[in-house]
């Protein structure tokens, strides 16, 4: 699962302004424009009081069979499956079963600190345990199904990071053992306890835990864009995300969800109350999302090719959802034409240029380690599947575009990359760094 977190810690601000009717107009104009472009596939909804104000779909489910998305296509939504696990939880402490000061040790000993970590700090990362998906391994066990007896294996090998309550860092570890937590309450696994306490109250009649996607059942697959064409990527196995992420929806069924989990409908007051309390940003299961005076909260989600955003603002009872098995933008700025068009606020449609493709041949050319005197890190450059990407050392790798067969970008950062002969320079900030190749 993809931490994209930081999207939703990202204050829009823009003229107040209280939402009039709908402009479908716009979010047409928005939504044709990103398709032309073949920037992102996926769909999206926004909805008032419960009932559906706009809903779009755009590219396709299945891009091999040329099938295209709609309404009830169902997607992988990655940690939004987070904001689930953390209310069955809380509806298991209204309940009595548990409570927010409940310790680890009462159910996993063997976990290292367990008698330190609470509920609420597994709730809202606080405990200091590593994230398993960060694990070097991960990559090559992910497609694979795991037992709780190996995911358990792999949480104590993987140990601690910091001390419990010192910080909250995000951690996908802790949602796989209130996962565990949940079925040893329960007495059933996962999916019959999302069944019970969620899917079946609310009617969501497009959301189940995940297994292998199935395209027969308009569940999507997911890809990434590579020399223009859209690439199929692996599948994680649902065993391996569990509670942290393993959840299929529409983003429909989301936004009801959402709108009955805010408005009340799925806990009592006082959960409620302790899901916004937020500690270094984080709530239990929730992240806030906050729009001028307006304050939202939700998720994002991502996994495989698959990314989500899902967010509620309780004082205009309104959700909006975006789902994507694709996509080569930032879904950020998907959100905030989203957003603007809503509460009727100015904005610009984005701009996008026709893409440029590299063949391979020149791509296996730029590949290599480069070199600095005047910066102090490395510049790995990785042909992946015929895209580029660029990793300085012990940093995380990042996609760069191309903007011609020689100069690449990575808009997020605001850096340019160009190649010449055997040296790259890279640009960021006004500075421009040159490397050779080694």
């Amino acid at each position: 699962m993809k931490n994209i977190v930081a999207l939703l810690s990202i204050l829009f601000v823009f003229a107040s302004a209280e939402a009039q009717d709908l402009n479908t107009q716009k979010l047409d104009s928005l939504f044709d424009l990103v398709e032309k472009y073949d920037k992102m596939m996926g769909s999206v909804a926004i909805s008032k009081n419960g009932e559906n104000l706009y809903t779009r779909s755009i590219g396709y489910a299945d891009v091999e069979n040329q099938k295209k998305a709609n309404e009830k296509t169902k997607y992988r939504i990655g940690s939004i499956t987070k904001t689930f696990t953390a209310t069955i939880v809380l509806q298991l402490i209204d309940e009595g079963k548990l409570s927010l000061n409940t310790t680890l040790d009462e159910f996993y000993p063997e976990v290292i600190n367990s008698s330190k970590i609470t509920i609420q700090q597994l709730l809202n990362h606080h405990s200091g345990l590593f994230n398993f998906t960060n694990s070097e391994n991960y990559l090559s066990i992910n497609s694979n199904k795991l037992s709780k007896e190996e995911l358990l294996a792999l949480i104590k090998k993987n140990g601690k990071v910091f001390e419990p309550g010192e910080k909250g860092e995000y951690s996908n570890t802790n949602y796989l053992l209130l996962t565990f937590i949940a079925e040893d309450i329960e007495n059933q696994t996962f999916d019959a306890i999302v069944e019970k306490r969620i899917i079946k109250p609310l009617k969501l009649k497009n959301t189940q835990v995940g297994k292998v996607i199935n395209s027969k059942k308009n569940e999507a697959y997911s890809y990434s864009r590579k020399m223009g064409t859209w690439k199929k990527e692996r599948e994680t196995h649902m065993s391996v995300p569990l509670g942290a992420g393993n959840i299929i929806s529409t983003p429909t069924d989301i936004a009801k969800f959402y709108t009955a989990l805010l408005d009340g409908k799925l806990l009592s007051a006082g959960s409620l109350l302790n899901m916004k309390i937020f500690e270094d940003s984080y709530g239990l299961g929730l992240f806030q999302l906050p729009y001028n005076e307006h304050r939202g909260y939700g998720h994002t989600g991502g996994i495989d090719g698959f990314s989500s955003m899902a967010g509620y603002f309780p004082s205009e009872k309104m959700a909006f959802v975006l789902t994507s098995n694709g996509s080569s933008i930032n879904l950020n700025d998907i959100a905030l034409v989203v957003l603007a068009t809503y509460f009727n606020n100015p904005f610009e449609l984005p701009t996008y240029e026709k893409e440029i493709i590299v063949n391979n041949n020149t791509l296996n050319l730029y590949e290599g380690v480069y070199t600095s005197d005047n910066f102090p890190l490395d510049i790995t450059i990785r042909n992946e599947e015929g895209a580029l990407t660029a990793q300085a050392t012990g940093q995380s790798s990042f996609p760069l575009t191309p903007t011609s067969q020689n100069v690449f970008i990575f808009k997020p950062g605001g850096i340019t990359v160009t190649f010449k002969d055997h040296t790259l320079s890279l640009e960021q900030g006004g500075m421009i760094y040159e490397f050779s190749k080694q």
